[in-house]
């Protein structure tokens, strides 16, 4: 017989909450509503029917959530990834970059592999140690660039040491997997939703 799952502090205080107010909502509406018993066990019913819509969406969001963004997959017959288009159009990867997964936008127009400001921290970077030394133009203008050497990258299967990429000194939302990354794969294919890299 499986064991009962436990529950910890805070969903123990979600519960605890959830039924004073339910009590709450319910008392005001008895007493307020003395009269108009029929009418108060339709409304109790509406807000039941809503509650219970709530509980399942929120239930199911995290099959919804992989409906409508999609991630990455790892196939294990070689090295080969492939990964759906995202619902705005780009191609997300999630790499381990020095131990940490550090989620970048795949961009084929992009020479370097950009790591972003918090991206860099994330990875163990230590921002302050760093020369902004080189200059980028993109589609946002000039932006410095520092050159650092990360210890360890890997993308499902594939792991590799020593990766030199450049961290961006202005802030920017994701961090960009260029060319110089991307041309480690043999073959790089995007057709039909997907992004395909193979080694």
């Amino acid at each position: 017989m499986d064991a009962l799952p436990t529950l910890d502090g805070d969903q123990i205080a979600s519960l605890v909450y959830l039924a004073l107010l339910v009590t709450a909502i319910g008392g005001w509406l008895v007493t307020s509503n003395r009269r108009s018993l029929g009418k108060l066990a339709q409304y109790a019913a509406v807000w039941g029917f809503l509650f219970l819509g709530a509980i399942v969406a929120v239930g199911l969001w995290g099959d919804i959530r992989n409906t409508v963004t999609p991630r990455q997959s790892v196939m294990m017959e070689g090295a080969r990834i492939e990964v759906p288009q995202h619902i705005d159009g780009h191609y997300y990867v999630t790499l381990d970059v020095n131990g940490a997964p550090v989620r970048f936008v795949v961009d084929t127009g992009a020479t370097d592999m950009v790591l972003s400001r918090a991206d860099a921290v994330k990875a163990g970077i230590d921002l302050d140690r760093l020369v902004f030394s080189g200059r980028a133009n993109t589609a946002n203008g000039m932006v410095e660039t520092a050159p650092v050497t990360l210890s360890s990258v890997q993308l499902g299967p594939v792991a590799e040491q020593d990766v030199r990429a450049v961290v961006n000194g202005t802030d920017m939302e994701d961090s960009l997997l260029g060319m110089s990354y991307l041309q480690r794969f043999e073959r790089l294919e995007i057709s039909g939703g997907r992004l395909v890299l193979e080694r």
